[in-house]
């Protein structure tokens, strides 16, 4: 499914190797955070990695290639997947080495060269649907406990099971979605995901006052080392956290 926004238009290709987005059009100021975000967009499916064809894009300031590092820098956090830009046309290839890009980005010719040369980071990855019904809670923290199990890493169980107990809960509470969480694991980084077909973005609220109602997404922000909500390709959202170990629970405000 083919995209357009200011001008951008986006079809990415999913390969076995990694997701190819042919990228044409002008990119104006205007199509920037289009073509940012509809990148980060395809990454939310976690391929492999993604690359990015521009050989049909017109890059109308030289300035504008800096979202190719932004895209990059966003993609490091989560999924932390590859990306990469292909281009075969000289005057793009003097552009990005002028803004530096490809000091941030790997750029290739073709996308052949593209998926032989990108780093191949192992990645192990677990996926449970989950209805939503009373009992998600209880099949999610099951399903976190084995999972962590069999890949080895009780370090990160505590930490999963109250990432993922919150992240489901926040799911069935504010939406009408089956929860699909998504366990992965990628060079000793873990990520807790929970995706929904709503596109309303998690909002992080204040502390609240007179009980512990709402607490979800604060405590998930005080356990995870970075967290965030991206929203997907198809339109709906996923809400992540990632883990590099086990943290200790800071005080809340006010505690």
């Amino acid at each position: 499914m083919s995209r357009e926004g200011a001008g951008v238009r986006l079809l990415p290709d999913d390969r076995i190797a990694s997701t190819v987005v042919s990228v044409t059009g002008t990119l104006d100021l205007a199509g920037y955070p289009h073509l940012r975000d509809d990148l980060l967009k395809i990454a939310t499916d976690a391929p492999e990695s993604v690359i990015a064809d521009i050989d049909g894009l017109v890059i109308a300031d030289a300035a504008l290639a800096s979202v190719f590092s932004v895209v990059a820098a966003r993609m490091s956090d989560w999924p932390g997947i590859p990306f990469t830009l292909v281009t075969s046309r000289p005057e793009q290839l003097a552009l990005l080495a002028g803004q530096s890009i490809d000091r941030f980005v790997g750029v290739h010719a073709d996308v052949r060269t593209a998926e032989r040369e990108r780093d191949h980071p192992p990645r192990r990855r677990a996926v449970q649907l989950l209805a939503a019904t009373d009992s998600a809670s209880a099949l999610a923290r099951q399903f976190i406990t084995r999972v962590c199990a069999e890949w080895g890493i009780p370090e990160h169980t505590d930490d999963a099971l109250l990432i993922g107990t919150e992240l489901v809960e926040n799911a069935i509470r504010h939406t009408v979605s089956s929860p699909r969480l998504r366990l992965e694991l990628r060079r000793g980084v873990f990520t807790v995901a929970v995706g929904d077909e709503d596109p309303r973005p998690a909002v992080l609220r204040e502390w609240p006052r007179g009980g512990d109602s709402g607490l979800g997404l604060m405590l998930v922000a005080q356990v995870a080392r970075v967290w965030g909500c991206s929203r997907s390709w198809s339109g709906g959202k996923v809400v992540w956290a990632v883990l590099t170990g086990r943290t200790r629970l800071r005080a809340f405000p006010g505690a």
